[in-house]
């Protein structure tokens, strides 16, 4: 094993910023991690805070493969430690399995040190590659069934997977150690130094979260790739993009991902996104939009309008329930047309949402609103303007916005699941009685806040308590394991207009705090002036229930403004909705 610091011995904490580790894990077979130890958010704002790992592989038999590479911000320590490892001379083939940044972001690179080397990958990522790698390279375009036999025994065959998450995705499986190489798909954000998933419930939230983020909007997609790599034969290991590589628990993590997305594609209503991949945001800000979708139990479907064939894009526009679509450049003829064919099958029973995507070439978004405008078509949030490069505060934008259309399709539905219960039972569950608390935090430059009334304590060393939080709430991103924040608790007689203020509806990425009195707690949320108590208080665990996600969590700090106060009580007479 290797381990190489960017930054001397300043200290400890420092020294671990960016490493690099090698570990022999298969006959012939080296993984080259690249571990950002600090990172605490990646692409959409995912909440992470565990870091993350950019993984590479080598393949030596007869010949020597690389299996992808890693980010820029690790070119010296990745370009040292592979030729330590190998002369990149003799490198004959470096498979790309996509061609997003943070795994192909020195191919280019690798390229003029192996100039001998044929990159083998999808049509789609080779015809990507060409915009980013300046001089001519060998290529040869890789599909399912196709194989490479590299000797001693290594013979690898590889499995288109659109979609997983980029349209140009590949897995590559090596025969002889019967290691799958699957870029981000059963991937995590959780940098360790355990190369392996040793540790399951360590990582079984990071695992999760990024699945929900990334995979889910592509379930249908992962299925069909999932089928494919039953068709291999036996897989003990999968090396993936990021995080730990699955070994110790890998059928238990696979049947999680066959299971999650069995669920997701079985969905009643499906919510289409169009976009264009590779350009500007738009993959970020899609992501960010269909995050917020699934959490209103809605699927998503992604499909990518420069490569996609007409007739798909129709199929898929035909049953979705709401269209999005991000603004494609002017000057790409087949998303053009894309956008053409969308307007041809959309009915007014749908509901459409459009974003711009700070290419530089976007079409206007006023245009194409004003043509889905006048075919009747109601559009489910304000168009998302994108005026700088998006930030924290853009994404969390566009994932209320994306909750916001799964509301709005989902109305109907809850309000026949509601009247579907038993009266006598939902009237006995409505004398369950709880007090009236708001939830404020605060991350980086993203505030959120949500009326609380499912809050109960929960143990006395430590003092915590349990939050029932719904999963299509916007704050629901910023209540993540580790994440703080403050429970304002509401005075009796005295509640009225905070609680009228929290519940009102705004538009995505409006200000909850505008025109309310705050104080900055010692963890950096808000506290309310004029709450009876507040809590700092920090996530500990989490536990899916079925609409609702429970969280442990425990208090830092506390303080009660009026000694001789009574909490707000809230009583219900019915016990199938707030």
């Amino acid at each position: 094993m290797v381990a190489m610091s960017t930054t001397g011995n300043a200290n400890a904490e420092i020294q671990h910023r960016l490493t690099v580790q090698t570990v022999e894990i298969a006959p012939n077979t080296t993984a080259i991690r690249c571990l950002d130890w600090d990172r605490d958010r990646f692409d959409i704002e995912f909440g992470l805070q565990n870091g993350t790992t950019y993984n590479s592989y080598l393949i030596r038999g007869e010949q020597t493969v690389l299996v992808d590479t890693s980010h820029q911000k690790f070119r010296q320590l990745y370009l040292d430690t592979l030729k330590g490892l190998v002369n990149p001379k003799t490198i004959d083939y470096i498979i790309v399995s996509h061609t997003e940044p943070d795994h192909s972001g020195l191919v280019e690179d690798v390229l003029q040190l192996a100039p001998r080397a044929t990159v083998l990958a999808s049509k789609i990522a080779l015809q990507f590659l060409e915009g980013l790698v300046h001089d001519p390279f060998s290529k040869r375009i890789v599909k399912s069934g196709d194989r490479i036999d590299i000797g001693k025994g290594h013979e690898i065959e590889f499995v288109s997977a659109p979609n997983l998450h980029w349209p140009d995705t590949i897995f590559s499986y090596d025969r002889k150690t019967q290691t799958i190489f699957t870029c981000d798909a059963f991937g995590m954000h959780f940098c360790d130094d355990r190369t392996f998933d040793e540790d399951l419930e360590a990582i079984e939230a990071d695992f999760r979260f990024y699945y929900d983020c990334l995979m889910g909007p592509n379930a249908r997609s992962l299925l069909n790739a999932m089928k494919r790599m039953g068709e291999l034969g036996k897989i003990n290991i999968i090396a993936n993009g990021h995080g730990p590589l699955l070994y110790h628990h890998l059928d238990v993590l696979t049947e999680c991902y066959q299971s999650w997305s069995q669920r997701q594609a079985k969905a009643e209503t499906t919510v289409g996104l169009f976009y264009t991949s590779d350009y500007g945001y738009s993959d970020r800000l899609g992501q960010a939009i269909a995050e917020g979708i699934q959490k209103t139990g809605l699927g998503v479907e992604i499909i990518d309008l420069s490569t996609t064939d007409i007739q798909e894009i129709q199929e898929l526009a035909g049953r979705a329930a709401g269209l999005i679509i991000g603004m494609p450049p002017t000057t790409s003829v087949a998303a053009q047309a894309g956008i053409s064919s969308l307007l041809s099958v959309i009915k007014d029973k749908q509901v459409v949402g459009l974003f711009e995507c700070f290419g530089g070439d976007d079409e206007p978004v006023d245009t194409i609103r004003r043509k889905f405008i006048d075919l009747g078509v109601k559009e489910a949030f304000p168009a998302i303007r994108i005026r700088e490069v998006p930030g924290a505060s853009t994404y969390q934008m566009c994932t209320e916005a994306g909750t916001d259309l799964g509301q709005l399709l989902t109305r109907e539905r809850n309000i026949k699941q509601i009247k579907a219960l038993d009266v006598n039972m939902e009237k006995a569950l409505g004398r369950i009685s709880n007090g009236l608390y708001i939830v404020t935090t605060k991350k980086g430059d993203v505030s959120s806040a949500m009326l609380a009334s499912w809050v109960a304590q929960a143990s006395l060393q430590p003092l915590g308590f349990t939050i029932a939080v719904a999963k299509d709430r916007a704050i629901d991103s910023l209540m993540q394991i580790g994440d703080r924040f403050v429970l304002n608790v509401l005075e009796e007689g005295n509640y009225q207009e905070l609680k009228k203020h929290f519940l009102k509806r705004l538009l995505p990425g409006a200000d909850r705090f505008t025109g309310v009195r705050t104080q900055t707690a010692k963890n950096g949320s808000p506290i309310l002036t004029d709450a009876l108590a507040y809590m700092e208080c920090e996530v500990q665990s989490s536990m899916e229930c079925s609409d609702h996600w429970l969280l442990y969590c425990t208090v830092q700090e506390g303080r009660v403004s009026k000694s001789d106060g009574f909490t707000a009580v809230r009583h219900r007479k019915v016990g199938n909705y707030y």
